[in-house]
């Protein structure tokens, strides 16, 4: 199943990629203008992955917004870098991560403790990178899951939620990311770890193997926005997340899911529509 020639060929294709856009990345950055040479290199490495990206929903276009997703795999990263204008969040390993850091530290992504000493400076980071007008993406369940469930979402991330932006807190869009298919058929319980990347599993064979596998569908799925003044507590808010990517979880899984309701990405941000 896992092609050796088709993964040294991505390989190939993903450095040079990414060598060639780095020079007009890191011009961009000094200007605040590389969100959309950002959302382009994404899409063009999900292409060279072998990702294809259904979208079902509404991505809002308020900004600055706060994306709640759940989380399967360092590969989101390509997925939603390739949709959504924001930064990511971070738990503090990645930044060790050898490859991986450097891309993230591009990205301008935030690196966050999970310790609740922690938790005043965190909510300090995000809020200023909120008022900046940077849009977030935050994965509250702390860690990557095998793809088939979705782990309780911690609270303390919310608390970007709070931010008031005009005379409004920030807006909260929570969204489900699935994977679906392999080359057309369904990958089920068996199959989905192939791309899910979780527990002791070392991050470069997992990455050779993907390379070398086929085509996958992923989808992803906008949930109506909310924010928190819409809630008792902030517990409340991330509740209402929680359901609301369970669902969307389960929809994507069962294959219940109504076709009607999919939608095309923007234009500026389409990785790739086909099923």
């Amino acid at each position: 199943m896992v092609s050796t020639a088709s993964a040294a060929i991505r390989l190939i294709l993903f450095i040079a990629w990414t060598l060639l856009c780095l020079v007009p990345y890191l011009l961009l950055m000094v200007l605040r203008a590389e969100g959309g040479l950002s959302l382009f290199y994404w899409r063009i490495v999900c292409r060279i992955t072998g990702l294809n990206v259904a979208v079902f929903g509404q991505m809002t276009d308020e900004s600055p917004a706060l994306f709640v997703s759940n989380h399967v795999s360092y590969l989101d990263i390509l997925v939603l870098g390739g949709l959504i204008r924001a930064s990511f969040v971070a738990k503090s390993e990645v930044a060790g991560w050898p490859g991986i850091n450097v891309i993230a530290r591009l990205g301008r992504t935030i690196f966050v403790e999970r310790r609740p000493v922690r938790a005043a400076k965190q909510t300090s980071q995000l809020a200023k990178r909120l008022a900046k007008g940077d849009s977030l993406i935050v994965f509250p369940e702390g860690t990557s899951t095998d793809g088939n469930r979705l782990m309780p979402f911690k609270s303390t991330l919310f608390s970007a939620a709070e931010h008031v932006v005009g005379e409004q807190t920030v807006l909260v869009q929570p969204l489900t990311i699935t994977y679906t298919r392999l080359n057309g058929m369904p990958m089920g319980r068996v199959l989905r770890p192939l791309y899910a990347w979780y527990g002791d599993m070392s991050l470069a064979p997992h990455l050779w193997k993907v390379l070398g596998l086929g085509q996958a569908q992923v989808e992803v799925e906008f949930h109506p926005p909310v924010r928190l003044t819409d809630y008792a507590t902030r517990k409340g808010l991330a509740l209402h997340c929680h359901r609301a990517v369970r669902h969307g979880l389960s929809r994507a899984l069962s294959g219940r899911r109504d076709e009607a309701v999919r939608t095309k990405a923007p234009q500026s941000a389409t990785v790739d529509a086909h099923g």
